[in-house]
């Protein structure tokens, strides 16, 4: 008999540490500051009858490597309506509002997300995660739901579901 089961994965080493600043308008915007952020990850997916879903690691590793690719990095969105981004030859320069601020593009990180938040986080990385269509598809998983959290009491999660009419995000603070 088969079935489907979710497994959560939220060990201590599923985390990365990184700046940021959270834009609230054309002219409102958090000073630049850190976290230590927490991610844990639920896959639903198929149990085989030998009462096994799928090696644990192999979901482990691919969370593990996706903070390791934000990890110690200033986080910029890409798509905020309220930052003018400027690449040069070695740095970015970032404008908003009447502040211009400049980075080394060894030290940022331009992510395809509208707000650096831990609602765009979650969803930025469950969308990593399911780039992956291989690894879906071998392992016959149906929903992923990753959480990201800023501090304790405070994460946001986004839903990916191989029905595509479920994808939600949520917010607890």
């Amino acid at each position: 008999m088969t079935y489907i089961s979710t497994i959560e994965l939220f060990k201590e080493d599923m985390k990365f540490s990184a700046g940021h600043f959270t834009v609230f308008s054309a002219t409102e915007r958090e000073r630049l500051h850190g976290h230590n952020f927490k991610v844990k990850a639920s896959l639903s997916l198929q149990v085989s009858e030998n009462g096994m879903a799928a090696d644990y690691n192999v979901f482990k590793n691919k969370v593990r490597e996706l903070c390791n690719s934000l990890d110690e990095y200033f986080l910029l969105p890409l798509h905020s309506p309220y930052l003018n981004i400027k690449e040069q030859a070695e740095q970015v320069e970032i404008t908003h509002g009447e502040d211009q601020m400049l980075f080394y593009k060894k030290d940022i990180k331009l992510l395809p997300i509208a707000n650096s938040t831990v609602e765009e986080l979650a969803r930025y990385l469950t969308e990593q995660l399911v780039a992956d269509q291989s690894m879906i598809k071998k392992h016959k998983i149906h929903k992923v739901k990753i959480s990201v959290a800023s501090g304790e009491g405070q994460y946001a999660s986004f839903k990916w579901s191989d029905k595509p009419n479920l994808l939600t995000g949520s917010i607890n603070q």
